[in-house]
């Protein structure tokens, strides 16, 4: 298909309390936005990015590597998006 990207890059998780259900339902949030397919993975687990439910099964703490993928035309916008709130050293992240 023309113009449609496939994207993966790792991010650290920072937030003291890791990914629970506000910065994971934010994630999932975040995900919905855009046209492109979004996973996250943890070791060989994948899970969809628009399902807060499977974010958390990923039992992400601080300092756990997530990898961010996307597949689809806005894929480089959402990967940069995600991995920026993955990121923030905040425990309350917003969107």
């Amino acid at each position: 298909m023309t113009g449609t990207l496939t994207v993966e890059r790792v991010f650290t998780v920072q937030s003291a309390l890791g990914l629970h259900a506000r910065p994971a339902g934010r994630l999932a949030s975040l995900a919905g936005r855009f046209e492109s397919e979004i996973s996250f993975g943890r070791g060989d687990e994948w899970v969809s990015g628009s399902s807060v439910l499977s974010i958390l099964c990923l039992a992400a703490t601080q300092g756990t590597a997530l990898r961010v993928r996307a597949v689809g035309v806005d894929a480089e916008q959402a990967v940069a998006e995600l991995g920026h709130l993955i990121e923030s050293p905040e425990d309350d992240l917003t969107v």
